[in-house]
């Protein structure tokens, strides 16, 4: 009887937390193509790129991700002045891995999630930390607010 109960308990734990792990970066998707269509759609809008560099086995990615989408002010900040994307690491290409981790200087430095920001033309404008970002077990409205409007367009633009 305990071995039963024992199984039931650990059978409802695996569910519950399989549930609760959302897939937010494509695992599938080749990362070049990716970043370049992101950069393409940029352009056009005259925004600029914010590679979201992390994987679905990282909580503080997938929390980061759902704090920026829950929050209706930074989300609007996001939809008006960045092309977001998640760009998975590592993959199963290690060679890959190795030439995104040089495009984006070593972006893996800081952890996970590292927000790399990228202008139209797809040159890295700056690597965020997210740790400074965090609070608690979340992140901080105003800290995240601030970098997100701090690498807006409009902002860094207007240095010319």
């Amino acid at each position: 009887m305990k071995f039963l109960i024992s199984f039931v308990l650990c059978v409802v734990i695996c569910v519950n937390i399989n549930a609760q792990h959302t897939k937010i970066y494509n695992e599938d998707i080749d990362r070049t193509t990716q970043i370049k269509e992101a950069l393409s759609k940029a352009k056009s809008e005259n925004k600029y790129v914010i590679c979201q560099v992390g994987g679905n086995w990282c909580v503080w990615c997938l929390r980061f991700a759902k704090f920026i989408s829950e929050d209706a002010e930074i989300n609007k900040v996001v939809q008006d002045n960045f092309i977001y994307i998640h760009v998975n690491y590592p993959s199963k290409d290690k060679e890959q891995d190795k030439l995104l981790m040089i495009r984006f200087n070593n972006a893996g430095r800081f952890g996970y999630p590292v927000p790399v920001v990228l202008d139209a033309d797809g040159n890295v404008m700056h690597l965020q930390d997210s740790g400074y970002l965090e609070n608690g077990q979340s992140y901080d409205k105003e800290k995240v607010l601030r970098f997100f409007n701090n690498w807006s367009p409009k902002s860094v633009k207007t240095i010319k």
